[in-house]
């Protein structure tokens, strides 16, 4: 099994009264999940809270860790991520002070030597590989949708007013349909980060790959991410785990 290392930071931020993301990290390593929860008041803490506690009991029954595939894993996720869906939209129907709420999810699972991404929302993971820095989920917001179809460039799709509208999240009809996880083959040196908005906010993806670089100790480097993101101006929640591959 790859030998890997994590750090993990999450804060209220300067902005917001409470924190509505969630993380989960397991013990021995095999899943790490962050969880960006939405809806106002106390609801978007329950929804993410929610998505933490209930993905990995039905991933521990569902996935043989030692050896799952490609196949196995997306059918796994694909049955967690349903089944957590629907628990918190029942719960949202019940109790009226949760209604409408919904959270994101990201997550990374290790099967054997191989690494599996998966994202629902705008939470994103990122992988830093020999210099090389890239995004590895694919945000389910309007403005990817219009930048997808070729309606907005890039540069507009930055302060677009539709980039934090999502149109697929936990909470949501939609929520857990479709989507493949990115299998990754992990080499010694690599770093990778599931993160929610929060740090993409106050944070540009060549700030966050230049941050990565500066320690070996992914602590340090969670913390510094953080921190950087609220001197960069992040208005939200922010939650940021590292791993560095040994």
């Amino acid at each position: 099994m790859v030998s890997i290392r994590t750090g993990h930071l999450s804060v209220t931020g300067n902005y917001r009264e409470n924190n509505e993301d969630s993380i989960c990290l397991d013990k021995q390593h095999r899943y790490l999940i962050v969880a960006d929860g939405m809806g106002g008041q106390s609801a978007g803490e329950r929804a993410s809270a929610l998505a933490v506690e209930l993905i990995p009991r039905k991933l521990e029954q569902l996935l043989d860790f030692q050896k799952g595939n490609a196949r196995s894993v997306n059918e796994a996720l694909e049955k967690s991520i349903n089944f957590a869906n629907s628990e918190i939209i029942a719960l949202s129907e019940i109790e009226p002070g949760l209604r409408n709420m919904g959270t994101t999810v990201v997550m990374m699972v290790r099967t054997a030597d191989r690494f599996f991404f998966f994202g629902v929302g705008d939470s994103r993971a990122y992988e830093l590989r020999a210099g090389r820095f890239r995004q590895l989920t694919t945000d389910h917001s309007l403005t990817q949708a219009l930048l997808d179809a070729g309606t907005i460039n890039a540069e507009e799709a930055k302060t677009h007013r539709y980039r934090n509208v999502l149109y697929k999240y936990l909470g949501s009809r939609d929520g857990a349909s479709g989507g493949v996880a990115v299998e990754v083959t992990p080499q010694p040196g690599d770093r990778f980060i599931l993160c929610s908005d929060g740090l993409t906010d106050g944070l540009k993806d060549p700030e966050i790959a230049k941050l990565l670089k500066t320690s070996d100790d992914p602590q340090v480097l969670a913390e510094k991410l953080v921190n950087s993101a609220l001197e960069g101006g992040s208005r939200d929640n922010i939650t940021c785990v590292v791993v560095i591959v040994d």
